[in-house]
């Protein structure tokens, strides 16, 4: 049975106990974005020596409010935490936040097993310690501590980050926002005292609005509870993750920032392979995947065509593809050969990579692009467009948006570019349209999509890398055949 975890994200009524008159201090800043971010519910401030905070009257203690509290959300200091637990059994309320640090990252591991023993005495579930807090896109509920004006909020979308790390999490939700990647729910669990990843994880299973997981983690506390999580989620949602303490300095940090035992590398990727869940190698590519997912990007088969108007991208994407484990270069058909010779420069160079040329027009991409889409050999297009070349409108973003519109195959932009380019990009990928930066790390991530979608789909493919081995095979077993004749 799942747990049911709404109370964190779209509670009723919320306390910040800790709440501070000081613009400086975490509980004010938790308070406040609770506030601006548009929560709906009841807010009940928690200070016993304030009367009001931010226009919001003060309570002395939680036990002090007279209405229902349905979550709070814990801000004072590491020796306070166990009594503020108390007040809130006493209160009822079955739910907490604790961003306080100072317990089992520190080496106070004493401290911390109190805690979760009271937790567990109370029957209250707990995300924390030592964590950055919980947002909720699209039910406007924030309890992050960092300030809206530092930290871009992500709009309404379909990625949700389950983090254990507080400042990996921020950076990477600050610049994806920013890039225009939207977002379900962005989960920071630090020490993981009583929930961890797994009942993160699993909650997410169910979320509606969450059609990617992304997870960081460090730290495994329970390997058999997570492989089994893991391996009934992967059946319904991608799951991507990323695990830092790989090498001994690592584990090493890792103990020191979370408290948690980082395991075994090889057995941490065995237990990815063994579930289905897709392993990132960099912050950068679980996000490329993320988005490739969240943008419903969908493979009938792994047959891609690039299309370029730079011949040196061209060339790196090819090289990418043919390195990749399950992407394969597409063999456009005669027929969209044919059509293409007949309206393209005759010094145009049919083929793939596509090149369009730097004197390429938006409509000579309007065109190029419905003719390969329509090619039964294509199963998707790498579309690179650089912007800087003169001949190129802004009319492109509206050419691109109705292929992708008119056509079942999935189109994957890849554009390099300043502040022009930026504008454009964030134009498409508000349409639906994945964009990315640089072609080698776009094709990783596509090709563990591809892998990933392919697979759950039970369709068997043969890659680029996959077909030249078969060449060398069928070579070489040519020459032992024809030795073997020779020598009779």
């Amino acid at each position: 049975m799942v747990m049911q975890l709404d109370n964190f994200f779209m509670p009723s009524s919320v306390a910040v106990i800790g709440a501070s008159r000081n613009s400086a201090k975490i509980g004010h800043v938790i308070l406040k974005n609770i506030i601006d971010g548009g929560f709906r519910g009841r807010v009940f401030p928690i200070n016993p020596e304030a009367n009001e905070i931010l226009g919001y009257r003060c309570y002395k203690s939680v036990n002090a409010v007279n209405e229902e509290v349905t979550l709070a959300v814990i801000a004072v200091p590491a020796e306070f935490v166990l009594r503020v637990v108390d007040e809130c059994a006493k209160k009822k309320i079955k739910d907490v936040i604790i961003v306080t640090a100072g317990f089992g990252e520190v080496g106070n591991i004493k401290l911390e097993n109190q805690l979760r023993d009271k937790l567990d005495k109370y029957g209250i579930r707990c995300v924390g310690t030592n964590c950055l807090g919980v947002f909720d896109a699209y039910h406007k509920f924030d309890t992050l501590f960092l300030p809206r004006y530092r930290l871009t909020r992500p709009k309404p979308g379909g990625i949700s980050f389950v983090c254990q790390s507080g400042a990996i999490g921020s950076a990477i939700l600050d610049i994806a926002a920013y890039s225009g990647y939207s977002f379900s729910k962005f989960i920071s669990y630090g020490n993981a005292t009583q929930l961890d990843e797994s009942d993160l994880i699993e909650y997410l299973r169910e979320d509606p609005n969450t059609k990617v997981i992304c997870l960081y983690v460090e730290g495994i506390k329970n390997g058999e509870k997570f492989f089994n999580v893991l391996k009934e989620v992967t059946k319904h949602k991608p799951v991507v993750v990323l695990k830092g303490g790989l090498t001994d300095a690592g584990i090493k940090a890792t103990v020191s920032h979370t408290g948690s035992l980082a395991g075994n590398k090889d057995v941490f990727y065995g237990v990815l392979n063994q579930t289905g869940a897709i392993r990132a190698d960099s912050l950068e590519e679980m996000f490329h995947i993320a988005a490739l997912f969240e943008k419903k990007v969908s493979f009938a088969s792994n047959r891609i065509q690039i299309i370029t108007n730079g011949g040196g991208y061209g060339i790196i994407t090819t090289d990418a593809i043919s390195l990749s484990k399950h992407l394969k270069m597409a063999d456009l058909s005669s027929i969209t050969i044919s059509e293409l010779r007949k309206n393209t420069p005759a010094h145009m160079n049919i083929g793939n990579p596509l090149d369009l040329l730097g004197d390429a027009t938006t409509e000579r991409y309007r065109m190029t692009l419905n003719s390969v889409l329509a090619d039964k050999n294509v199963d998707g297009v790498l579309l690179i467009v650089l912007y800087q070349t003169p001949l190129i409108t802004t009319e492109i973003v509206e050419v691109i948006t109705e292929a992708h519109h008119n056509s079942k195959k999935p189109i994957i932009v890849v554009s390099t570019g300043g502040e022009f380019t930026e504008l454009l990009s964030k134009s498409l990928m508000e349409r639906g349209i994945p964009v990315f930066n640089f072609p080698t790390e776009t094709i990783s991530a596509l090709d563990k999509v591809v892998a990933y979608e392919l697979r759950h789909k039970g369709v068997k493919f043969v890659s680029q890398k996959d077909e030249k081995v078969n060449e060398k095979l069928v070579v070489k077993k040519k020459r032992v055949s024809k030795t073997k004749k020779n020598k009779k």
